[in-house]
């Protein structure tokens, strides 16, 4: 079967297009790995009548509604490979299984690499986070402390006082500029030059994060920048243009969503430098909107 269109990527940017072209009548296959980017997180916050509601409910009900739809087909698996054929995209799943579609959507998200420090890993996703409007109001004043990775953190060590005490600490290599420490200074962030060796937790919870002289700075949650990459290397297979981010590369996009390739379109994290439920769900939108009307063409 010929579809429409093919998602691979089922989270928020994934289902969102996936909505958009069954509404229009399309044949539409999404292809799930299983393994979405927010599933260490407990709830989703920020999102506009999902405030709370953990990111497996939300998939879930919006699978739900997907699968009302008598066009919408959904296949659980890993796109191991893609082609560009001259009508059409062919995708091959790790199963050895193969589809074929008139357009591509890629949602497929990022996998984070992050900083090398004991006990940070257990806590990603709870304790340890990298987005403050997502997760700042349910720490509840701090204390709250914030890895800085490169000099690009300067805007969260500006933000983060507002939602409680804050501490900036530095990974090796990286300075702030006297301009930098003025302006921590100026909104109450505080600067602590010795560096994180390890993250201490009690009962699964982020206690402090121990210093190189052996202090426990005491902290309820700790902002990170990891580095990250398109979860898949279908773009660069499909020898889509990327981007270089302040975090890492990412599918190079216009305004609606559409890549370098004719008929290739791509939404979410991977090809954003921002990186947020809400970005991922309207760019999702946009995409498949767009690979709706060039279909009409």
């Amino acid at each position: 079967m010929l579809f429409d269109a093919i998602v691979i990527g089922g989270s928020f940017a994934g289902l969102s297009a996936a909505m958009q072209l069954v509404r229009a009548r399309r044949q539409v296959l999404i292809i799930d790995a299983g393994r979405p980017r927010n599933r260490f997180a407990e709830a989703l916050h920020g999102f506009l009548g999902q405030d709370g509601v953990s990111p497996a409910a939300i998939r879930k009900t919006a699978l739900d509604q997907l699968q009302r739809y008598p066009t919408f087909t959904l296949r659980e698996g890993v796109a191991v490979a893609a082609e560009r054929t001259s009508s059409s995209f062919a995708i091959e799943l790790g199963s050895g299984e193969s589809f074929e579609s008139r357009r591509l959507i890629l949602a497929t998200g990022v996998t984070d690499t992050l900083p090398a420090i004991e006990g940070m890993e257990p806590l990603w996703g709870r304790d340890v986070l990298h987005c403050p409007y997502c997760h700042g109001y349910e720490i509840g004043g701090g204390p709250i402390g914030l890895l800085a990775s490169s000099p690009l953190a300067m805007h969260q060590a500006l933000l983060l006082p507002d939602w409680g005490d804050t501490t900036v600490f530095l990974e090796a290599g990286v300075e702030l500029s006297q301009e930098d420490l003025v302006a921590m200074d100026r909104r109450g962030a505080r600067l602590e030059p010795l560096g994180i060796v390890r993250l201490v937790s009690e009962d699964g919870r982020l206690k402090g994060a121990e210093l190189a002289d052996g202090l426990l700075v005491p902290l309820k949650a700790l902002f990170v920048q990891t580095k990250v990459r398109p979860a898949t290397p279908l773009a660069e297979m499909l020898g889509a243009e990327m981007a270089d981010g302040p975090q890492g590369p990412f599918i190079r996009v216009d305004d609606w969503g559409a890549t370098s390739i004719s008929g290739l379109f791509a939404a979410g994290d991977a090809a954003s430098p921002m990186h947020n439920g809400s970005f991922a769900s309207a760019a999702g939108v946009r995409a498949g909107v767009n690979a709706h009307r060039s279909l009409t063409i």
